[in-house]
């Protein structure tokens, strides 16, 4: 584990002014980021400083234990500084709630003031029951941010399990396999590479069911673990699309289009086509505070949140980053052929955005599990 000096408790609107003051060391190190497929240690220390890695940790522990809402706004300044940074605080943020499914003395163990915990939750791996633990196998890919994190959560199929049994196996680092797999079009500083577990023994305290529910009870931690993480996905696709709209906003009122005498803030099309963005940016965000809000008072009532609660938050998850798409691919096509060069942020914001569509928790199975749920049909397992 990282030492960090000045490691703190988090304060979650303390949280979002630090993160705001971050922007300029963010943006100043993106570019090395791309480079480097990594974000910048600089940059990490920066975040476990401020505490953003532990937003959604039990006070308890020392977390913020945050509301969702507030941590959704810090993942979004983040990531209108860059992609990358705003993703790996995302997995780093999420992956901490793990510590309200573990027992107390054990996550007090791994969440010690600087951890940094990842995680993939897609079931790549098996677990065969042995003694008071677990026998883990398996290769994962994406496990983003996984070169700076100090454990790791896997997800397993434990064998022989019926019902089906998938439960999330958390790891030491060292206990881990890195495989240098990560060269792709976008999200590129992220680190995103394979991990391979082979023989590691897992102790039942240090794993959990992922249809199971949270040892803390917190309102915070009636989200599901998938409810929030797909918040946290929209989340970064806002900043995103919040940051091309800004940059567009910029390069049209400096930038006159070959055989045209008037800057392109002045054409009536990109008026409209900003106007658009806009819109769809400011509507999908809307939808998401707004299933944010309904759940979060329906747990201060003390009630347990409907299916159709739960669905609303999914959908809107997902609806956030297609509006985001939206917003993005206006800004990048108004750019015309400036977009196209690395010096532009444009290129490196499309590319993020198109890489982000690609994680299994807003893709288009999710808008058809939101969908059977609003109907009152069966939806898979840990969806809501």
């Amino acid at each position: 584990m990282r030492t960090v000096e000045r490691v703190r408790r988090v304060d979650g609107a303390r949280l979002l002014e630090a993160v705001r003051q971050l922007a300029p060391l963010i943006s100043n190190h993106c570019d090395a980021a791309e480079r480097e497929r990594r974000v910048a240690k600089a940059v990490i220390d920066e975040l476990v400083s401020a505490g953003v890695f532990h937003m959604f940790v039990p006070r308890v522990f020392g977390g913020g234990e945050v509301d969702v809402a507030t941590g959704v706004r810090i993942l979004e300044e983040l990531s209108k500084a860059d992609g990358s940074t705003g993703w790996i605080a995302m997995i780093g943020a999420t992956t901490g709630m793990i510590s309200a499914y573990l027992p107390e003395h054990v996550a007090s163990e791994i969440y010690r003031p600087g951890t940094i915990t990842g995680g993939v939750v897609a079931p790549r791996g098996t677990a065969a029951r042995e003694n008071d633990g677990y026998r883990v196998n398996g290769t994962w890919s994406f496990a983003s941010g996984c070169e700076h994190s100090d454990w790791l959560a896997c997800a397993c199929v434990v064998e022989g399990s019926d019902p089906l049994d998938v439960r999330m196996m958390i790891l030491p680092a060292k206990d881990i396999q890195i495989i240098d797999t990560w060269y792709v079009s976008g999200l590129r500083g992220t680190g995103s590479q394979d991990i391979a577990v082979k023989d590691a023994y897992v102790p039942n305290g240090c794993s959990f069911s992922l249809t199971g529910r949270p040892v803390h009870t917190g309102l915070l931690y009636g989200f599901s673990l998938m409810g929030l993480l797909a918040v946290s996905v929209g989340a970064v696709a806002l900043g995103i699309g919040r940051a091309a709209l800004h940059e567009i906003g910029e390069l049209a009122s400096a930038k006159t289009p070959t055989g045209r005498r008037r800057a392109l803030a002045d054409w009536n099309v990109a008026q409209m086509a900003i106007a658009e963005g806009e819109a769809a940016l400011r509507s999908g965000r809307a939808f998401l505070f707004e299933a944010i809000a309904a759940m979060w008072s329906t747990l201060e009532r003390g009630e347990e949140p409907a299916i159709e609660d739960r669905a609303l938050v999914r959908l809107a998850a997902s609806q956030a980053v297609q509006c985001s798409v939206r917003a993005v691919d206006i800004a990048y096509n108004l750019g015309g052929g400036s977009s196209l060069y690395e010096s532009s942020r444009l290129q490196r914001q499309f590319r993020d955005i198109h890489a982000l569509t690609q994680h299994i928790m807003v893709g288009p199975s999710s808008f058809e599990a939101a969908g059977r749920a609003l109907l009152g049909r069966e939806v898979p397992p840990g969806f809501l």
